[in-house]
């Protein structure tokens, strides 16, 4: 599939994203869950971008931003809240 892909979080840098969280953290049972989910049987549409324009964000992706916003900050239900908070 043809979506946004973050940098590889395994690469040799200097500084690793993985560095600035904490082994215990709830973003990492938030990403190991949601990576073992078939999210398709959810109901979220995986499929190939357009040839033209951007192309879209997985929606694992999207979905453990909201699920994090929604348990840290318990207010946010939509991503436009999300986007305000930020």
């Amino acid at each position: 599939m043809n979506y946004v892909l973050g940098q590889q979080r395994a690469q040799l840098q200097i500084e690793c994203l993985d560095d600035y969280v904490d082994d215990n953290s709830e973003v990492r049972i938030i990403d190991k869950i949601i990576d073992a989910l078939d999210i398709e049987k959810l109901g979220f549409c995986l499929g190939h971008n357009e040839e033209i324009g951007r192309p879209k964000f997985d929606p694992r992706d999207m979905l453990k931003l909201f699920v994090y916003g929604y348990f840290k900050y318990k207010k946010i239900k939509t991503f436009n809240t999300m986007f305000l908070v930020c």
